[in-house]
């Protein structure tokens, strides 16, 4: 059995409180062509579209903010079956979050089809864009290669610290100017790992029974990614 990982051994009272409504979701020069992509639904160029970026980047965020505002169904690559089209409406909007992780086949190549001859709404994910997503049948990826959308990029520093700042009033802990400088380059570009981190400086200031400090970040940092503070890793990630 694989070790757990320090991020994954966060205590169950601490676990990530995950928000993806639009108003949490925080702008930057790395994602502010797929939010205005996101937000411009329902004048997309096309019925089916995508948005991608590496794992932490904020698609996932993104194409939840889109499932609310289509009320879109949202089915996993695996579900994306022949037999699982014959229960969707025609006109449905849906999102296949990972799709671009996966090997797809006939199902999405059936579901493009699907939702183009009945005006229906295809919002799809992945780490590249989708001309560059494994395939199964080469009709799929010709479908795949006139898909349009738009991509993110990993956060910048700057983005980080307005992030760290959110997540921390968001539990009321309001990290001081330095303590957030000392953590933004500390950090891996990742807005998961942002999440954790705070979560853990959550609790470990609560054992404490202290306000988070330099010493708290260090100790959550250690935590969070061993002996590598993150610095050296700047993109390496745990979440899509």
């Amino acid at each position: 059995m694989a070790e757990a990982s320090p991020s994954s051994q966060l205590p169950f009272a601490f676990e990530l409180r995950r928000s993806t409504a639009r108003e949490d979701f925080i702008a930057g020069t790395s994602n502010e062509e797929a939010l205005a992509f996101i937000d411009a639904w329902p004048q997309w160029p096309a019925r089916v579209c995508a948005i991608w970026g590496p794992s932490g980047s904020g698609k996932t965020h993104l194409a939840q903010v889109w499932r609310r505002k289509a009320s879109a169904i949202e089915l996993a690559p695996a579900e994306v079956t022949v037999e699982r089209l014959a229960d969707l409406a025609p006109g449905a909007a849906i999102l296949v979050d990972g799709a671009g992780q996966s090997v797809m086949g006939a199902g999405l190549f059936h579901l493009v089809n699907f939702v183009n001859q009945t005006n229906g709404w295809l919002l799809l994910t992945g780490e590249e864009a989708p001309p560059r997503w494994p395939t199964a049948v080469p009709d799929l990826h010709s479908r795949l290669t006139a898909v349009g959308g738009a991509g993110l990029d990993l956060p910048d520093e700057a983005l980080m610290a307005r992030v760290l700042i959110k997540l921390s009033h968001d539990r009321q802990l309001k990290f001081p100017e330095a303590l957030i400088a000392y953590l933004a380059p500390r950090l891996r570009r990742s807005f998961v790992d942002a999440e954790r981190l705070v979560a853990l400086m959550d609790y470990l200031a609560l054992e404490k029974k202290r306000k988070p400090s330099i010493e708290t970040a260090a100790r959550a940092l250690q935590r969070l990614y061993g002996d590598d503070d993150g610095r050296s890793a700047d993109n390496e990630d745990a979440l899509g």
